[in-house]
């Protein structure tokens, strides 16, 4: 999809998001009105009204965030544009490393428990079995290597996660195992907690299970605009070039793997 084309779509995503912010705003702001009419009536106010004017401070705030996501998004397509300024190529991976982990038919070891990944919560929902996206890549790598794993257990004298990669290496020495913080676990949405599932608007750049793998990579998404939560992202992978194919290839991959991209990613 071309620079112009995503920039469009991410203007037309940010009015969306401000229409929805004002909506939002309005609401906060009749409970604050009546407060400062009556300052004795947050004595009166029953729990459900405090939760649900922090709701409404949450929805802000996701708002706001995803706006500025968008916006930044928008910036880059945009300088795409300016003579002179074109991002420079990006060197074209090689196929076999993205080849080389290829996904697990078998996720009957998936349990069905609910989890809210953009919170805390998630991580206290995960359960042994559970797959998730791993940094295997230390702090210091050039790159930042994702793939799916699966988790065994929480250490908490360690405060760390145990999990294994299911894939043999390429030498075929078995699983590998690993031991985490929860700053190199990004737990998956369960593909039974639609409701739960985060909705990237076209535009934004996610983190992705590329097809046929088990390997994650920084993406973006394109049109068309899903309808429904449940429904695959389109998306176009970075690097992904194909000799004699204009533009990047886009993928389709289902909405549980895809997490939003990590801040200060590395690739």
């Amino acid at each position: 999809m071309a620079s112009l084309e995503l920039a469009n779509a991410a203007l037309k995503e940010i009015e969306r998001l401000r229409k929805e912010q004002e909506l939002v705003i309005r609401k906060i702001n009749n409970y604050h009105s009546k407060l400062q009419q009556s300052p004795e009536q947050a004595d009166h106010m029953k729990d459900d009204s405090w939760i649900k004017l922090r709701t409404y401070y949450i929805k802000a705030k996701t708002l706001a965030e995803d706006e500025a996501t968008v916006s930044t998004n928008c910036i880059e397509h945009l300088t795409g544009l300016l003579p002179g300024q074109a991002p420079p190529n990006r060197k074209k991976p090689d196929p076999n490393e993205k080849k080389r982990k290829r996904v697990r038919a078998d996720d009957s070891t998936r349990l069905s428990s609910p989890t809210q990944r953009s919170t805390s919560v998630a991580y206290n929902n995960l359960a042994s079995g559970d797959q998730v996206a791993a940094r295997i890549s230390g702090d210091g790598a050039e790159n930042d290597e994702w793939i799916v794993v699966k988790l065994t257990k929480y250490d908490r004298e360690t405060n760390r996660f145990e999990v294994i990669d299911e894939e043999p290496d390429d030498e075929g020495n078995g699983q590998r195992k690993y031991k985490l913080p929860a700053s190199q676990i990004i737990p998956f949405t369960k593909r039974s907690d639609v409701s739960n599932a985060p909705d990237f608007p076209v535009g934004t750049q996610v983190l992705a299970v590329y097809p046929g793998t088990t390997a994650l990579y920084k993406a973006s998404v394109v049109g068309p605009q899903r309808k429904k939560r449940s429904d695959e992202y389109s998306l176009e992978f970075d690097g992904d070039e194909e000799d004699g194919v204009a533009g990047l290839p886009t993928k389709t991959v289902p909405f549980y793997h895809v997490v939003q991209l990590p801040s200060g990613h590395r690739q």
